[in-house]
């Protein structure tokens, strides 16, 4: 089954994930604020500072978790993982995989490596990852030939 043809640029992320960690990032980041603040008068001003700095430890993590995306446009595709980035010329990718059980779409690649694709997994929404992952192929199969 064929899905509709893209309207490029479009960005795929787990939604869910990014509206309830980006709340609970800045509720971290009172919570422990508040807390340095109200401590007893015998704690020191370095054990302040240290708990505000958990604090944004604690919401940098929360933002890191809240990264995953993967975008596509006319020249190629981005993916951005918790960590590290990586922009593909639709000609690198040479399969698009969501195979049951996967945690996210992982992507082979021309040069032989996969690449896994955090921003569309099945915990966010298994029928919306399903879509991306065949909109994603459709796109592949049609511009990553057309240019090879």
């Amino acid at each position: 089954m064929s899905t509709p043809a893209a309207v490029l640029p479009v960005t795929w992320s787990p939604r869910r994930n990014r509206f309830v960690l980006l709340p609970l990032c800045a509720v971290l980041v009172i919570v422990f604020t508040v807390l340095a603040v109200i401590l007893p008068a015998n704690w020191h001003t370095n054990d302040r500072a240290m708990m505000v700095i958990s604090g944004l430890l604690f919401a940098a993590v929360g933002l890191m978790l809240a990264r995953p995306r993967v975008s596509a446009d006319e020249d190629g595709v981005t993916v951005v993982n918790f960590v590290r980035s990586r922009r593909l010329a639709w000609a690198e990718i040479v399969r698009v995989n969501l195979r049951a059980g996967d945690p996210w779409v992982i992507l082979d690649l021309a040069d032989g490596t996969s690449l896994a694709a955090v921003g569309i997994q099945p915990a966010a929404g298994r029928e919306q990852a399903i879509t991306a992952a065949r909109t994603l192929r459709d796109l592949v199969d049609e511009r990553g030939t057309a240019r090879r």
